[in-house]
Formats: structure tokens, sequence, C-alpha cells
């Protein structure tokens, strides 16, 4: 691991859980051209970090690319990471976007401003994975937003359904994976940090009060000593795994 530069345990470890886990699901495959989506967030800024470096150690060629959708409330703030993709030799698209605005005006009448903007921007990156040619899309939710989508799932639609580590859309034309699906965040922090990632501040009047911030904060109520939450995201990741498995 020479040419990856000198990694503390932290950083190892992201490594390796992100490159095991993927290759457990079969995320990846030799010619992929995988799109990044890349918010500017420490989760999406760390797994863009990883998918640079395993580029390096799988042994088949694959294509990475950043796509960003700048929401609007200031369409200049993706500055600092096009000067990063640009210092890495990654490929970005950076497109501006007035779906933060519009979440929170008058053109949004019957969801939630988080519901709205995640939508209209899933779907850009959809259109932009299309007009790239991309057989992947990679988002960067972790092991804590897995288990407070499954507890979300649970109390509000009676499902037991989380985050797949992999996922078919459009008949097959794109696959849609979550390489960071078994890390903790505090773990992510830390090694973002530890790689002086430039980690974006959220502008969105929302930020911290989606739904899945809010279960979260639940999940920690009902569960408040350590080890009971430790139990909790070993056995919903080690069944998210098992699950990703049977689809082969």
């Amino acid at each position: 691991m020479g040419t990856l530069g000198r990694m503390n345990y932290v950083q190892k470890t992201v490594l390796g859980r992100t490159g095991l886990f993927m290759k457990e699901t079969g995320q990846l495959f030799a010619g992929a051209r995988l799109g990044i989506a890349l918010s500017g967030g420490v989760d999406s800024m760390l797994m863009t970090k990883l998918l640079l470096l395993r580029r390096q150690i799988v042994p088949f060629p694959v294509e990475l690319m950043a796509l960003h959708v700048n929401p609007g409330f200031d369409a200049h703030c993706h500055a600092p990471l096009a000067e990063w993709c640009a210092a890495q030799g990654l490929a970005a698209h950076f497109e501006v976007m007035t779906i933060g605005p519009d979440a929170h005006s008058e053109k949004n009448r019957k969801k939630s401003p988080c519901f709205y903007c995640a939508w209209f921007r899933r779907k850009k990156l959809f259109e932009l994975c299309t007009a790239y040619s991309l057989t992947h899309l990679a988002f960067g939710h972790t092991g804590d937003d897995l288990v407070a989508t499954l507890f979300m799932n649970m109390t509000r639609t009676a499902k037991l359904q989380g985050l797949s580590g992999r996922s078919s859309f459009f008949g097959g034309r794109l696959t849609v994976i979550r390489p960071m699906l078994l890390l903790k965040k505090r773990d992510v922090i830390k090694a973002a940090a530890a790689w002086e990632l430039p980690v974006l501040k959220n502008p969105c009047p929302s930020a911290g009060n989606s739904e899945r911030t809010a279960v979260e904060e639940r999940v920690k109520t009902m569960f408040p000593e350590r080890k009971e939450r430790e139990n909790v995201f070993r056995a919903v990741t080690r069944w998210q795994l098992d699950a990703d498995r049977l689809m082969d």
C-alpha cells in the first residue's frame, strides 16, 4: 500500500472495511464508469477519497466522475470542491439548481423541504448518469444512516427495509452503490479530518432537522447505553450485508 500514502489506524480501518464490503456485495466490475454523488458533506467527501484509493487497489480499470448538485442557496459554495477535484485529477460535473430555495417556498406545499430537495437532487443525478453513460452511482450513506432508515421504515411504513449496498435501476442500466454502509459516522468524521478533506458547511436552513436525524435521536433515547447502540449497529449492518449477499 505504499502508493496510497501513510495512514493512521482509522484511515486504514475505513479503507479496509469499505473495500471488503464492496467486494462481498459485488459493487464494481471491470470497466465500470462510476458517478460519485459528491455533496461536499463529510460522508460524500470521505467516500470520494476512499474510491480514489480503491481505484489504485482493484485489479481492473474503473473510471470515476464526481457529480455535484448545488441546491442553490449559494451558487458559488462548491468552488473548494472544484479545486479539490482538479487537484486529485478527478473528472467532475457541477450543476447549480434552485431546488433548495424552492423546497422552502410556495412551490412546495405538500412535502417536507428535505424530501422535496432530495427527490429533485436524485432525479438530476440520474439524468447526469445517463448523459455521461455512467454504469454506477455511489451514495455516501453510513451505517448510522442504515440504522436510522431501518427504524424509520419500521415505524412509518411497517416495512423491514434498510439501505441496500447495491441496487439496480432502469432495467439494469444503472447500479446504485453505497460503499460506506458498514462504517460508523464517528470513524467517517475522524478519517475525513485525518485526510484534511475540504468539507463544506451546509447552508440549508433545514440542515440537521430531517426526519432521519430525528429518528437517530430517538434511537439514542431508546438505547442510552453505548454497548446497546453498538449491538444494534452490528445487528443491523450484519442483517443488511446478508440481505445484499442474497442478491447474487
